[in-house]
């Protein structure tokens, strides 16, 4: 017997204890295990239909279906996120809170922090069980964000600075 089960990204990644209604009205109580993939079919041994000359029933395949996270993508074992930064964070430096898979964590970016730059969480990814039993890493990518309205005295500002500082970083 084949089945589809539909899992958040956060339970593929954790594991997660699960129960599938069968269409004859069944059930079946399945533990995913952490780090299962999107695809990923698990075999439950003697949980399928009855054999029609009369042998032990045969094995429920499940395949799982991980529903997209709104914050968290995966690669193998990485997990990637973007976060909107402040014009000053870029620019000074600072502390900011990312969400992990884990939780929230404090990331610190250094003065001058560019737009798009990737930073690496170690260890805060995925566990990998099946192998090396090490965990991927969260990499986080940052987006300068700019206020919504026009803030007048940052514009007189960047104006003047312009012109004291030709800075152009697509011709060098």
């Amino acid at each position: 017997m084949r089945y589809t089960l539909e899992v958040d990204f956060i339970e593929s990644v954790k594991g997660a204890k699960k129960r599938v209604t069968l269409p004859e009205g069944g059930v079946l109580d399945l533990s995913v295990p952490e780090g299962v993939i999107d695809g990923q079919v698990l075999r439950l041994r003697g949980k399928g239909a009855a054999s029609p000359s009369g042998g032990p029933n045969g094995d429920a395949l499940v395949e799982i279906k991980v529903r997209a996270h709104p914050l968290f993508t995966r690669q193998d074992f990485d997990i990637h996120s973007e976060i909107p930064i402040t014009l000053d964070e870029a620019v000074l430096g600072g502390k900011i809170e990312v969400s992990t898979i884990g939780g929230r964590v404090q990331l610190s970016l250094p003065a001058g922090t560019s737009s798009g730059r990737v930073f690496r969480l170690k260890g805060k990814g995925i566990a990998n069980k099946r192998s090396s039993g090490e965990t991927g890493d969260h990499l986080v990518k940052v987006r300068i964000v700019l206020p919504g309205e026009g803030d007048e005295k940052l514009a007189e500002f960047m104006q003047k600075w312009r012109e004291n500082n030709r800075y152009d970083p697509g011709r060098r």
